[in-house]
């Protein structure tokens, strides 16, 4: 058996993709007999009962949190494997957190093996506000810190391989794709009350699972209007937390879409799968493109929903080649839209597309596959 300490800036009950993520791979690890310890920020709601042991030692990460920390780790047995969950803006300090990195290289040059899951590596580096500048360039350097001292690095999606190998400065160290897993529970049918609640019969209902971001938002917002005035007038359904903030706005700017568009607001991983499954067609633009990353993409694949995506400069080959989602240019909204009413014309072509993306997901993505890669890469170690 092997004893995991994992590194969150996020854990349930806080919302997220890093919270959603780090939970199902903690749980996952203890099924098949590890001891796992999460260390992460103090929440104030109660956390469920788990057999994960859950710290907040570590607080918000600060420099004098880490003192408290590190005396708690202390307390277990040398050398301790840490899986740190990296994302630049989520340890504090305004996304600046260099004293975490060279914390963890401290715990590195003690003996402790830390290992990366890389979400996000840093923030683009362009010309713009100094803030931003500096930002990026604090990120650059963390960035090399953390390479200097981590013995493996996971990333979500290969397109962070080449641009983090440059801040190994020569240093031979291993980066593997290590898929983002779904969020959802399986349920086997769609909820029926829960789509009659929504649209009539024979009303087609188009759906949006998401955080409704500002770049997510002008994707929609650009695309819908052609959708929502098409002959089959559809009803929209947006799910997710601030889905219901989102659909204010879209009513303000359409005031006579009010009767047909549908926000849940946040859902639970556990009630997912009864709002996705009711929806006819999935609108899931993004604006780097879809990728591996994207957990709401990836809880629409395991469900075996239907999807128009955009295609961006993170996006995979293996959405092209899969046919397992419709694509559209992500410069091009107006294709974006013909693709998704095509396809609320067409049931044979959605059967197919849902069939296809979950034999993709089940084939690449699955939970247990990414809890046997990490337990095979600590064998390996040992």
């Amino acid at each position: 058996m092997t004893t995991w300490h994992i590194v969150a800036s996020e854990y349930p009950p806080d919302i997220g993709g890093v919270s959603d993520y780090t939970r199902q791979i903690a749980e996952a690890l203890v099924h098949d007999g590890e001891e796992v310890h999460v260390w992460c920020p103090p929440s104030q709601q109660r956390r469920e009962a788990s057999q994960v042991h859950v710290h907040t030692e570590g607080g918000r990460f600060r420099w004098f949190d880490l003192r408290l920390l590190a005396d708690a780790l202390d307390a277990y047995p040398a050398p301790r494997r840490l899986l740190v969950q990296w994302v630049p803006h989520g340890f504090g300090y305004r996304a600046m957190n260099l004293w975490f990195c060279l914390w963890l290289a401290r715990r590195a040059a003690r003996g402790d093996r830390i290992e990366l899951m890389v979400h996000e590596p840093f923030i683009e580096l362009k010309r713009g506000p100094v803030r931003h500048v500096a930002i990026a360039l604090v990120h650059r350097v963390m960035t090399m810190v953390l390479m200097g001292s981590a013995s493996r690095v996971w990333v979500s999606i290969p397109a962070w391989e080449p641009l983090l190998r440059p801040y190994a400065l020569g240093r031979r160290i291993r980066i593997d794709w290590l898929p983002v897993p779904a969020c959802v529970t399986m349920l086997r049918h769609a909820d029926g009350l829960v789509r009659e609640a929504y649209v009539s019969e024979a009303q087609p209902l188009i759906g949006h699972f998401g955080s409704y971001g500002h770049e997510v938002s002008a994707l929609l917002m650009s695309a819908l209007p052609a959708v929502m005035e098409s002959s089959a007038q559809p009803s929209l359904l947006l799910i997710g937390a601030r889905s219901q903030a989102f659909r204010e706005t879209l009513i303000a700017r359409q005031p006579a879409w009010s009767t047909r568009v549908h926000a849940t607001g946040y859902v639970a991983s556990a009630d997912l799968t009864r709002y996705l499954n009711v929806c006819d067609l999935l609108l899931q633009p993004y604006p780097d493109g879809i990728s591996s990353r994207r957990t709401s993409a990836m809880a629409c694949l395991a469900l075996g929903r239907p999807i128009v995506s955009t295609s961006g400069h993170l996006t995979e080959p293996l959405w092209e080649t899969s046919g397992a989602v419709k694509l559209a240019p992500v410069s091009e909204p107006q294709k974006f839209a013909s693709a998704a009413l095509q396809l609320m014309t067409d049931p044979g072509e959605r059967a197919r597309l849902g069939r296809a993306g979950q034999r993709l997901y089940r084939d690449r993505f699955t939970l247990s596959s990414v809890a046997a890669t990490l337990r095979a890469a600590s064998s390996e170690a040992m």
